[in-house]
């Protein structure tokens, strides 16, 4: 028997009923929060690397902490906070397609996949979210919950028959192979240090790049995420395209990831005054903030940098083995 289905509200419409918040943070109306986010504690016997996963498995365990409410919302939306959102709303299709939609759920929060139709429907949701090409544009003052309310109705059917809409990802799946391709013949080689949990993706050709979505309404650029992330188990990336670096830690490193513990973010600020101190031309490295879904350190305005590739990585492994921790979102939030 399936548990009875919760219904989708947008976020502030939920703020003083009761709800329950899947993948983001609770609002005054939350009664349950089913979400791998830092800081929030999961509820016994759900916790999983993907805040989908955990939905699932709340239905497993009987869905039986939520008391009387009947909504389920989310603060922002994506592939991971869709396939929850729709877990709970429509657990008798969601638990038919569970290991597809978990799939889905992880082409999009981590980029990668094990079934080629996962990668395609992240696409196409990624798609619907960009206002220059979604079918549903132009997104009205609330294009989170538009997105909710149009693909919860079309997620069956999407997942029925993903070919339907090959418009909507027929191009990045191109990128997608084609990056595949590179790293299978060593034109794009990916190498490892697991000490410091880092993948080297070097480029034979500079010139030559893709580019692939990240979530809902981001891009990567170099190579498409989905073939280095499916080539390497590391949690960290350097990317190496001539004399142009770009450093990256994954999404796996922001949230509490269940299946393995990654190696905690460092700041990499320092590393940044300490590449831009080094440069012998007027080249300037950028740092993200620790705390940023993906923070990357990379050279500002696409520039060339001075340093050869072993310099960057030997100061990069340097820091990455001795700079304190500087992100843990595995500790309680206060």
């Amino acid at each position: 028997m399936s548990p009875t289905p919760l219904r989708y509200e947008a976020y502030e419409a939920t703020v003083d009923r009761p709800n329950v918040v899947v993948d983001g943070s609770p609002n005054p109306g939350t009664v349950l929060s089913l979400t791998h986010w830092p800081g929030i504690t999961a509820p016994p016997g759900t916790e999983a690397d993907l805040s989908a996963q955990m939905a699932f498995r709340y239905l497993d365990r009987g869905a039986d902490l939520h008391g009387d409410a009947e909504l389920v919302t989310n603060n922002h939306f994506d592939q991971d906070g869709l396939v929850a959102v729709h877990a709970l709303s429509a657990p008798e299709h969601a638990l038919a397609h569970r290991e597809l939609l978990e799939d889905l759920a992880a082409a999009g929060d981590f980029g990668t996949y094990r079934f080629r139709e996962a990668a395609r429907l992240s696409m196409v949701v990624h798609a619907f979210a960009d206002v220059a090409r979604s079918p549903v544009a132009p997104l009205a003052e609330d294009p989170d919950a538009d997105l909710y309310r149009e693909l919860l109705g079309r997620l069956p059917e999407l997942v029925g028959n993903p070919d339907r809409v090959k418009d909507l990802w027929e191009d990045e799946d191109q990128a997608l192979t084609d990056s595949e391709a590179a790293i299978a013949s060593g034109v794009v080689q990916v190498s490892e240090q697991p000490e410091v949990d880092l993948a080297i993706v070097d480029f034979a050709d500079p010139d030559q790049h893709w580019t692939g979505h990240r979530f809902s309404h981001r891009a990567f650029e170099d190579i498409h995420p989905m073939a280095v992330n499916n080539a390497t188990d590391r949690f960290a990336l350097l990317v190496v395209r001539g004399r142009r670096y770009r450093f990256t830690y994954r999404y796996e490193t922001w949230v509490q990831y269940r299946s393995r513990r990654p190696e905690a973010r460092v700041d990499l600020a320092p590393l940044a005054d300490e590449l831009t101190a080094a440069e012998p031309g007027s080249a300037r490295w950028f740092a993200d903030p620790p705390g940023e879904l993906a923070p990357a350190l990379g050279l500002v305005d696409g520039e060339e940098s001075g340093l050869d590739r072993n310099d960057v990585l030997e100061r990069l492994t340097r820091h990455l083995a001795t700079a304190p921790a500087a992100w843990d979102p595995y500790a309680p939030a206060d």
